[in-house]
């Protein structure tokens, strides 16, 4: 089946019959849980967004480089006119000054000539888009490597439930050979019954081993962003990628300039440093243009009829020079510069701590290679000895109680085994992400 045809299937899943989708399997390798958890993720769809939401923010910035048009309308009807008393030839008489109505419309339209900040802010609105960007990439790298860890931990279970599973059926074979020892008179009942007691001894491990499978296969479904109705299966075993292992290779290239950290805490300097250059343009002076077209009329009894609009208009030049405002823009500029140091101080630290973080990752590798020679050589010798010793049982030239101990040897060293390749992969994953290595994750850049 292709990836795009197991992609189809995701999409059309949460449509199918219910009645069949208790039954339906979806075997899946890991590159293609990586590449639906990537499609589907409802995470990575909001870091997308946040993305959109920056690029919006330039384009509000850019918006303030070209003209901004208003229109402006009022009307004022006057209840009482102002009036004034005159004196003419010893006569008082009083004049009325205004009209009963008074209608002004205009439009008005202003441009930055020269804005200095204004120019600068449209760079800042460049940086907090890649710091978006690298919030995103941040999501894809932790997305990739929890969904790498649920694939492995889906593996480590099915792995251990068959070794449990085994251990029931050893268990069931010994109970029936005792079983029919009995019955030949050559066992005691006391033999017949504990071996029986085995048997229902496993039973609970086994039903835990069952509900760690279906929880793992819940917990890659919800990370991949799928329905969980679906049963979710590997394509291969620990076994399997023990073989693939061997192929990883770190080198000397442990180069942190992929670090997601690392990268963001630069964004975030870049962004202060380019607050300091806005506060210090906060003193350039800034000039605009202005443009101003009206039309005014005024007349007396009906607010409507007989109005007679007269235009005016006018252009003109806005300067406008700081020059002094308390010292508010000089501790501004203050409290940025702090900022980039407390970046630089940070970024020193993380530096430290990364390095260490990854020697600390490369040793428990290597370490763990080592686990997993040493862990296959002890699960070999113990299959071997449980096949003497069942063989020596059957026979009657070892006692049930030799047997029973071969066998959960055999147990404890293949779990082992197994979890030490689980250990193994999921380091190489940590690591991986801790580095920033795409590629390695699996991940496609576009």
């Amino acid at each position: 089946m292709t990836l795009f045809r197991k992609l189809f299937f995701v999409g059309v899943f949460s449509v199918a019959v219910p009645v069949y989708a208790q039954t339906d399997t979806l075997r899946l390798s890991r590159q293609e849980c990586v590449a639906i958890a990537l499609n589907e993720s409802q995470t990575l769809k909001v870091a997308d967004m946040e993305i959109k939401k920056a690029d919006y923010s330039k384009k509000e910035v850019l918006a303030n480089l070209f003209p901004a048009i208003d229109f402006t309308g009022a009307y004022q009807r006057a209840i009482e006119l102002q009036s004034m008393n005159m004196s003419m030839g010893g006569m008082s008489q009083t004049i009325k000054m205004g009209t009963d109505n008074n209608w002004n419309l205009g439009f008005s339209a202003s441009m930055p000539l020269i804005n200095a900040s204004l120019w600068k802010s449209i760079g800042l609105s460049d940086t907090q888009i890649l710091q978006s960007l690298e919030s995103a990439r941040a999501s894809r790298l932790d997305l990739v490597n929890n969904v790498n860890k649920a694939y492995y931990a889906l593996l480590l279970a099915i792995d251990s439930r068959k070794v449990i599973r085994q251990n029931y059926d050893l268990a069931k074979l010994n109970a029936e050979i005792y079983e029919r020892q009995y019955k030949a008179g050559t066992a005691s009942e006391y033999d017949m019954l504990r071996s029986q007691v085995q048997v229902t001894n496993v039973e609970p491990e086994l039903l835990q081993a069952d509900i760690a499978v279906r929880q793992c296969q819940l917990q890659l479904a919800v990370l991949m962003g799928i329905e969980t109705r679906a049963t979710l299966m590997p394509t291969v075993g620990l076994s399997d990628m023990q073989q693939e292992m061997y192929g990883y290779y770190l080198g000397d290239n442990r180069s942190l300039s992929d670090n997601t950290s690392l990268r963001s805490l630069d964004i975030n300097r870049k962004l202060a440093q380019q607050n300091v250059t806005l506060q210090k343009m906060a003193w350039v002076p800034t000039l605009a243009a202005t443009f101003n077209i009206n039309w005014n009329a005024m007349s007396n009894d009906n607010p409507i009829k007989n109005q007679h609009f007269n235009p005016y208009s006018n252009v003109g030049l806005a300067l406008q020079i700081p020059i002094f405002h308390g010292g508010a823009k000089y501790q501004k500029l203050r409290q940025a510069q702090v900022q980039v140091k407390q970046l630089d101080l940070q970024r020193e630290t993380l530096v430290n701590s990364l390095n260490m973080q990854v020697d600390l990752a490369l040793d428990n590798i290597n370490r763990q290679v080592n686990q997993i020679s040493s862990s296959e050589e002890g699960m070999k010798s113990a299959e071997k000895a449980r096949e003497i010793m069942q063989k020596s049982f059957e026979i009657g030239a070892a006692t049930y109680l030799n047997l029973r101990d071969s066998e959960m040897a055999l147990t404890s060293a293949q779990l082992s085994y197994y979890q030490a390749i689980y250990n193994y992969l999921v380091s190489t994953s940590e690591l991986d992400t801790l580095l920033g290595r795409e590629e390695a994750l699996g991940i496609q850049n576009n």
